[in-house]
């Protein structure tokens, strides 16, 4: 008996099917069999896995033939074959290391595998088992009619995929469910949506142009490809999982452990999320993608490139929900197995647009979910109702925040340093962003003082003057270009921010308001006594926060609340959290070595460090963003659309998640990280310098508490002194004709 009822699908895109469908499935057996995968003899690597009829009822050929509908044959054989490796890997993998819970073992077998992908086709080992024989021989096959540039993105997408399962099967040796965050963030990779993604590229003999590939629309198309398909296999596997292989690393299971909810419950949440981020992909298609194309100034190829690059992204999404309901390999017990007749000619229209077309494929056509109708909610939000003040709910926090002695100091410094940035001064047309007794009731060096506790004097100067630069700059943009969503003048500004970090600490230009003063400044202050590398680095850490404010303005002139997984990943960049752990890493970068930072283990700390401090800043201040602001970039908000519960429920499931992340945060420190610094053989000053930069990490946590808790900026009757214009007022005057307010302010 079936755990759930399959929830309604949003199916926009109708499922084709290649027409050298049979060829394929002749073809890959014969390959399959040939690389020992199939019938292999007792003893041999490979025996047990897979025999004739279980390969045959899981049908690979048929999962291709849908995802890839327009490929030539001997294309359609060769992703094929590599489908068949990557489920034959997962089940190998299962067989050999999951069930025995063999973590060294596993490490030895994954750590050899890249040796079979060269990327500079040079000789690889000699294969001893089906997975190493298999890969060398597909990729022989198929990277060398490609760039350098695919060949690398692939390589790292294949080998993400394969090492990424050691994290799978800790959790399950554990008995440890993850968190929602952290499950979605490493099953992007685990699951392998990323590698498809790449081979859609392949299949459709295109190549996304290398300048724009690491963009943000490319990397969100990529994304919620990536969660798109890796959420609708956990609603289809979750019984074959959680009863037969004893896997834990289900979204299902995840929603279920962490709301406290029934499968079905849990089943109906993870297909939100799903269509979610499906609403997600069409809305960067057709908002993101097409500035993209001017600022890159893409040609017309390229520009068809990406666009047939997109339409394999939909096809494969479609075409896997159809073989989801025909593999004998899922929960699929009302569905056909064999595409019928009409199927197998089926043609019509694709692409944005045409989802009319197939409304009669969904088996309950006229559901809200099936017909996507729940994107709706996310564009109703009312700006500036009266909320109050929120009930603060009682954080876990294991860690103590330190006070560095120098913090009178710096206090005085803050204010000093604002005023002669400007940042004190009324804008254009009476716009007031700060004044002293704001600034003073903000208490910045409160929070330097807690998150650079042994700071000398002139460094805590320096962090204050960050943070104030920062939360300036997050004030000003939407102040200056949110009443107008006048997005073309909010890209000159943010174009022109660089100009004021310039890598030589030479000559910027004349700064036109505080936040390029302030700007220039600080970056002289900081990056002067740096190596090139290093300013390369913090540098990166300030574009992706002003760029960020670009998003956030998008989403303004959409009236939009933010998917909850775009949400999460872009809070990171709005608060600044690679900025500071960026100026962190620093100081200790000549004792640890950079590959540390690059570690699954690393990544996964600080962004569940990044993600606490985060949702503690949105719990705090959700009557100033809601009520004063209009905002509709905060956590508890999204929740609330999300779920479709009341604030307080809201607030509880996002201390719910500050608290899973520092659990994970912990957990880390005690079972992972210790294997990182075994792993790259780190020598004891090396290690002291980790630990003092982990010790930063619980330092920031609890500052960042610490200080919202004492701060000014957050009680309503600072509030109500602060924002005592009417808040539609904010910027001054709006609609056709009034840019030229706007470029007055640009020059303030």
């Amino acid at each position: 008996m079936q755990p759930y009822e399959l929830p309604d699908f949003y199916m926009p895109y109708p499922a084709r099917l290649n027409a050298h469908l049979d060829t394929a499935r002749v073809h890959t057996k014969a390959w399959a069999r040939e690389m020992g995968m199939l019938d292999a003899a007792q003893g041999e690597p490979g025996a047990d896995i897979w025999d004739e009829a279980k390969f045959d009822s899981m049908d690979f050929s048929l999962l291709c033939a849908y995802t890839h509908p327009d490929a030539p044959s001997r294309e359609l054989d060769l992703v094929t074959d590599w489908y068949v490796w990557v489920f034959y890997f997962d089940d190998h993998f299962l067989e050999i290391f999951k069930r025995s819970q063999d973590q060294t073992g596993a490490k030895a077998y994954l750590d050899r595998l890249p040796e079979f992908m060269p990327v500079d086709l040079g000789a690889a080992p000699e294969p001893t088992n089906p997975v190493e024989r298999g890969l060398i021989n597909l990729w022989r096959r198929t990277v060398p009619h490609r760039s350098p540039e695919w060949r690398s993105r692939f390589f790292e997408s294949t080998k993400n995929l394969l090492h990424e399962s050691t994290w799978e099967l800790a959790n399950i040796s554990g008995a440890r469910v993850p968190n929602p965050i952290e499950y979605v963030e490493v099953r992007r990779k685990v699951g392998g949506a990323p590698w498809s993604a790449d081979l859609v590229e392949h299949a459709a003999f295109v190549e996304i142009p290398a300048r724009v590939a690491d963009t943000r629309p490319m990397r969100v198309l990529k994304d919620t490809f990536s969660d798109g398909v890796h959420l609708r296999n956990d609603l289809f596997s979750y019984q074959r999982e959680t009863e037969d292989e004893g896997e834990i690393n289900n979204c299902v299971l995840v929603l279920e452990r962490f709301l406290d909810v029934s499968p079905q419950r849990a089943a109906d949440l993870t297909n939100d999320i799903l269509t979610s981020r499906l609403h997600q992909f069409e809305n960067t298609t057709l908002t993101e993608l097409p500035s993209l194309f001017e600022e890159y100034s893409l040609d017309l190829v390229e520009r068809e490139n990406v666009l047939l690059y997109v339409k394999g992204l939909q096809d494969w999404q479609s075409g896997g929900h159809e073989w989801h309901l025909r593999s004998s390999r899922y929960m699929n017990d009302t569905s056909h197995r064999e595409p019928s007749v009409a199927q197998r000619l089926l043609g019509g229209p694709t692409g944005l647009g045409t989802s009319a077309t197939q409304l009669t494929l969904s088996p309950r056509t006229f559901s809200p979910g099936a017909l996507g109708l729940q994107r709706v909610k996310y564009h109703t939000h009312v700006p500036y109702a009266p909320v109050g003040p929120t009930a603060l709910p009682e954080f876990y926090m294991p860690y103590k925040a330190r006070v560095n002695v120098r913090l009178e100091r710096s206090r005085q410094h803050c204010i000093d340093w604002a005023r002669e940035m400007g940042m004190l001064d009324a804008l254009p047309g009476g716009i007031g962003i700060w004044d002293e007794e704001n600034l003073a009731l903000f208490d910045f060096a409160v929070c330097a003082a807690r998150l650079d506790p042994d700071a000398s004097g002139p460094q805590l100067d320096q962090s204050s003057a960050w943070l104030t630069w920062g939360t300036y700059g997050d004030d000003y943009f939407p102040a200056v270009f949110g009443p107008t969503g006048n997005m073309a003048a909010a890209k000159v500004f943010n174009a022109r921010l660089p100009m004021f970090m310039p890598l030589d600490c030479g000559d910027s230009p004349p700064p036109e308001n505080a936040v390029e003063k302030g700007l220039a400044e600080l970056w002289l202050r900081t990056a002067l006594p740096m190596p090139m590398a290093q300013r390369r680095q913090v540098r990166q850490g300030v574009e992706d926060m002003t760029t960020s404010w670009l998003w956030e303005l998008s989403n303004h002139i959409q009236h939009r609340v933010p998917d909850p997984v775009d949400y999460v990943e872009m809070r990171r960049k709005t608060f600044g959290s690679d900025l500071t752990l960026n100026l962190a890493r620093i100081a200790r970068a000549a004792r640890i070595p950079p590959e540390t930072f690059r570690t699954r283990a690393v990544r996964a700390l600080e962004n569940s460090a990044a993600d606490y401090a985060c949702f503690t800043n949105d719990v705090f201040s959700y009557q100033k963003e809601i009520e004063f602001e209009g905002e509709v970039h905060n956590c508890v908000l999204v929740v609330e659309k999300f779920l479709e519960v009341d604030r307080e429920r809201a607030v509880s499931v996002v201390n719910d998640l500050m608290t899973a992340r520092m659990l994970q945060f912990e957990h880390i420190l005690a079972t992972e990280l210790p294997f990182v610094v075994e792993d790259l053989g780190l020598d004891t000053d090396a290690r002291e310098a980790l630990n003092e930069y982990v010790v930063g990490l619980q330092d920031w946590m609890a500052g960042i508490l610490d200080w919202h808790m004492l701060t000014g900026r957050y009680p309503e009757a600072a509030l109500r002194r602060r924002y005592r214009r009417p808040p539609p007022g904010l910027g001054g005057p709006t609609g056709l004709g009034t840019s030229v307010a706007v470029i007055q302010l640009l020059s303030a």
